[in-house]
């Protein structure tokens, strides 16, 4: 069989898109006229950011020594809050290409994906890239990824993505080196889901990989997990537009539109397959995605949360890793609980919601998943602030704790370990990258053991400023462990808010009570009359900062004369205050205060 399923993965900027639009650009597949940069990142702010955020599945038809084989590629993201996206494309390949940086060199998530490629049993092509740069070190990082990854030297090609060096023999590499798909000789259709996108004319559209049996346009298929019936309105290949054919069949990759308007009855990792055989043994799908991020999201005009709902399961079918469900808040109103699988994901579902929708949002502070045993015997894991017991309830917490892999030069240890000290978490061990061609210059392999709530905010910022850009990382979630957290309430104008509470480490609760008040003092507007801000632990105070009050001048009128005319204005301006501000004053709390809880050291 003529056809070849493969991803390109890497760890983010190290040339997939780029190397993508060469394959393209030597296979002909989009005109010359229609051709641009990065073209399989579709959307602006794939463009505007410089990474991948959707992998992106394209055929491309090549002739080699006379025959003509068809390839499809499926070009995936690299950062590691994208790793889910990274697993489905995979699961629809018989090898993949590992992509590492000639001038960078094996980082933490170049070994995380490539672990990710064995474990599906996938012929993996290692390639340095980015050769032509005049600050490429290619025998060193060839030295490397033998050292490390354990690829032999001869295996490793050669490429430069942007001028196009080496390209043409990877395509024949490709070809020579990744198995066709498996013919289980069975007529039976079986199609694997594993992808799929919303268009406001046509419905749902699944991305497909036919693994057994055909399907044609007009056929009746059945969809194994959620048990309906549908009809092939339109199939074909993706050219990366949709490009419509009559039939698929075995080993290929393409879209199958149905027409299906309710989004539940889609399901990436579901199985497709004929009517007559629906009783067939489903498909192996994928593992659900475990959200290790929960933050509310509101809309700022209530009136547009059934458009927050619609937007949400919309971006659920293209993003199967987002996971929401209803809540409320005395101070947002109603809104959506939304777990996420790490903070840049968190910012890009926030930001699509927001450009493809159009929607206004408030986000609050982001937390992880707590587990609480509670003295009367009953366990609960907590998501939300608002849902913490009273102190006085509660027997033990535990958190999730993750391991963090961190690759960076050795010049830079003493910082990073100093960055790392200031976290809580306990040190595991620093390990050499061996050199032998080069022992000027050397890599280190930190290993480091952490709650997951402290890499929440600004973690990655910091690692790469104390490290001048070069460090990279990497995690992976491990156990929980027992913990000493308290739960921080903030009060404005006596009232909680229960949207800016957060759960903290016992022992620094105070300082930050302070620290987020006073910031909440500068962000909150000023009203006719004093307002306190006050942070609180239980029923204790521990932080208090008063907004003072606007004040009209009632002595503009007074020329000169008597002191006591002076202070009798002023005494009726307060007494007139403390009788009519207090009883019909309420204070609108600004977005900007939601954020002050992210930018809390």
């Amino acid at each position: 069989m003529n056809v070849r399923n493969f991803s390109i993965i890497a760890h983010i900027d190290h040339g997939k898109s780029t190397l993508a639009d060469r394959f393209i650009e030597l296979t002909k597949t989009i005109s010359d006229r229609n051709l641009k940069n990065q073209v399989l990142d579709t959307m602006d702010l794939e463009r505007e950011r410089g990474i991948t955020i959707k992998a992106q599945t394209i055929q491309l038809n090549y002739l080699s020594k006379g025959n003509e084989y068809v390839l499809n590629l499926i070009d995936t993201p690299g950062h590691v809050d994208f790793t889910y996206e990274v697993s489905r494309s995979l699961a629809a390949c018989e090898g993949a290409l590992l992509l590492i940086d000639a001038t960078q060199g094996v980082q933490a998530q170049t070994i995380s994906t490539v672990y990710q490629a064995f474990d599906q049993n996938l012929q993996i092509i290692p390639v340095i890239n980015k050769i032509d740069s005049p600050l490429a070190e290619t025998d060193k990082i060839i030295q490397e990824v033998t050292d490390i990854l354990g690829f032999n030297e001869d295996e490793i090609l050669k490429v430069s993505a942007k001028d196009g060096t080496g390209v043409k023999e990877l395509l024949e590499e490709i070809i020579e080196k990744i198995p066709p798909p498996d013919n289980d000789n069975s007529n039976n259709l079986k199609a694997l889901i594993f992808d799929s996108k919303y268009d406001s004319y046509k419905g749902a559209i699944a991305y497909v990989k036919i693994v057994s049996g055909e399907v044609t346009k007009g056929q009746k298929i059945y969809f194994k997990n959620t048990k309906s019936q549908q009809e092939a309105l339109d199939i074909g290949f993706l050219k990366p537009n949709e490009v419509s054919s009559s039939i698929l069949s075995t080993g290929y990759v393409g879209y199958i539109e149905t027409g299906i308007k309710n989004l539940k009855d889609i399901k990436v990792g579901d199985t497709i397959t004929s009517i007559d055989n629906k009783d067939d043994s489903p498909l192996l799908g994928y593992k659900e995605s475990v959200p290790t991020v929960y933050t509310g999201l509101y809309p700022v005009d209530s009136d547009k949360y059934q458009d927050l709902r619609d937007a949400l399961d919309k971006l659920y079918l293209n993003d199967p890793s987002l996971v929401y469900e209803p809540e409320t808040s005395a101070a947002l109103g109603f809104g959506y609980r939304c777990g996420f699988l790490g903070m840049l994901h968190m910012e890009i579902i926030q930001e699509r919601l927001e450009r493809e929708y159009d929607l206004e949002l408030i986000t609050t502070a982001p937390s992880v998943t707590h587990t609480v045993f509670l003295k009367s015997g009953e366990v609960t894991r907590i998501q939300n602030p608002s849902e913490w017991p009273e102190p006085h309830l509660i027997d033990q917490i535990t958190e999730p704790w993750v391991k963090t892999t961190i690759i960076t030069p050795d010049e830079f240890i003493g910082k990073v370990t100093e960055f790392l000290s200031s976290k809580r978490g306990e040190f595991g061990q620093i390990d050499y990258i061996q050199n032998s061609k080069n022992l000027n210059s050397q890599r280190v392999i930190i290993t480091h053991y952490l709650p997951l709530s402290e890499i929440l905010v600004d973690f990655f910022d910091g690692l790469k400023s104390c490290s001048s850009g070069y460090a990279s990382m990497d995690y992976e979630i491990l156990d929980e462990r027992k913990a000493n957290l308290v739960k921080l309430d903030v009060l404005v104008n006596h009232e909680n808010v229960d949207s800016l509470s957060l759960i903290t480490e016992k022992s620094k609760a105070p300082y930050k009570g302070r620290e987020l008040v006073s910031k909440l003092k500068e962000l909150i507007p000023r009203q006719m009359f004093q307002v306190p801000v006050q942070a609180a632990i239980g029923g204790k105070i521990v932080a208090r900062e008063n907004i003072s009050a606007l004040r009209k001048n009632v002595l503009a009128k007074c020329y000169g004369g008597d002191i006591t005319r002076k202070r009798k204005l002023l005494e009726q301006q307060a007494k007139g205050k403390k009788r009519r501000m207090k009883m019909i004053g309420s204070v609108e709390v600004p977005q900007e205060a939601f954020m002050a809880v992210l930018k809390l050291d």
